[in-house]
């Protein structure tokens, strides 16, 4: 399905317009017209559904359930649900606001939103194929352990003091509903749909704009940046160059199935393992895209504790899979 987006922008830019699919400002502006198109059918999307779930389901049941001594487990749920849904970083966004809004802790919300753009299904087979099983199922368990430490990790911060306002007051609503099963009120199809609509029309009001800011960022890397810059400059395997690649990683914006190509490319060139896994999981998991997008629900402090957090992770995991291979 999404697909559709790619062929679309292939044409509009190389049929239509008359670009070279080999110039880089045909490649820039071909990615950004796919990803901005399908980012933002994927938020209308998801920012719809999810409000029916929400104002359909008891989702006090489910806050409850993931509260108190379950806390272990809904970081670990919340890592796996990230794994197996295949959203992008910047189109699991609707589902953090959805899963705040039922008052689930913010550090179960964020295991989520860590892992779900670093793993899906795709790239598992992908990986599979360009590196083996042991290789695959390492990326697998480091996704998941990045997810499920960084939720810990805001929890025990109390990061929902960091929210935007707004997010805060839709947090501090979840927390704070206790409606009996018995007691909730049944709405109708109709009434589903207005708040749905006014959910969509409100975040996404929020955020179409910073999706252009963001991806353009990222199109413009993506088009201009050779590939053979990061042979030229990491393929020693220094200590410094996973750092170094982690942070060259984060302006750029790529979803985990389209990363792997990118990785294989690298590896063939001689970019040792470990910096290319971290400069890979910076670009699908701490891209400036999703950043811009998270600062509409976090405030500057929370940005800088995530963005640090998942720099020291990927250079940690870089650094050791350089060691081991």
């Amino acid at each position: 399905m999404l697909s559709f987006f790619k062929d679309v922008a292939d044409w509009l830019v190389y049929g239509l317009v008359g670009l070279s699919s080999q110039s880089r400002v045909g490649q820039a502006l071909s990615f950004f017209l796919e990803d901005t198109a399908k980012i933002y059918f994927l938020l209308i999307v998801m920012i719809y559904l999810i409000a029916l779930v929400r104002i359909s389901l008891p989702v006090e049941r489910v806050r409850g359930y993931l509260a108190g001594k379950h806390r272990l487990v809904g970081y670990v749920l919340g890592s796996v649900f990230g794994a197996i849904t295949p959203f992008c970083s910047c189109s699991s966004i609707p589902v953090f606001l959805g899963f705040i809004s039922a008052g689930i802790p913010v550090g179960m919300t964020m295991a989520f939103l860590l892992t779900s753009p670093l793993i899906n299904e795709i790239a598992v087979v992908l990986l599979l194929s360009l590196v083996g099983w042991k290789i695959t199922l390492l990326y697998v368990l480091i996704g998941l352990g990045v997810g499920i430490a960084g939720g810990m990790f805001l929890d025990a911060i109390k990061a929902e003091r960091l929210l935007q306002g707004f997010a805060r007051k839709v947090y501090d609503d979840g927390q704070h509903a206790h409606v009996a099963a018995g007691e909730k009120k049944r709405f109708t199809m109709q009434e589903r749909h207005e708040f749905a609509k006014r959910e969509l029309a409100e975040v996404f009001g929020r955020i179409w704009i910073w999706v252009i800011v963001g991806v353009g960022v990222g199109a413009a890397l993506h088009g201009f940046v050779p590939d053979t810059w990061f042979e030229a400059h990491l393929g020693a395997g220094q200590w410094w160059s996973v750092p170094v690649a982690t942070v060259i990683g984060i302006p750029l914006y790529s979803n985990a199935t389209a990363i792997i190509p990118v990785m294989e490319s690298l590896i063939v060139k001689g970019l040792p393992l470990g910096t290319t896994l971290a400069f890979c999981m910076s670009t699908v998991a701490a891209s400036f895209p999703e950043f811009v997008m998270l600062k509409q629900v976090m405030q500057w402090r929370l940005l800088a504790i995530v963005f640090l957090m998942l720099l020291i992770a990927f250079t940690i995991v870089g650094w050791l899979l350089n060691a081991m291979y």
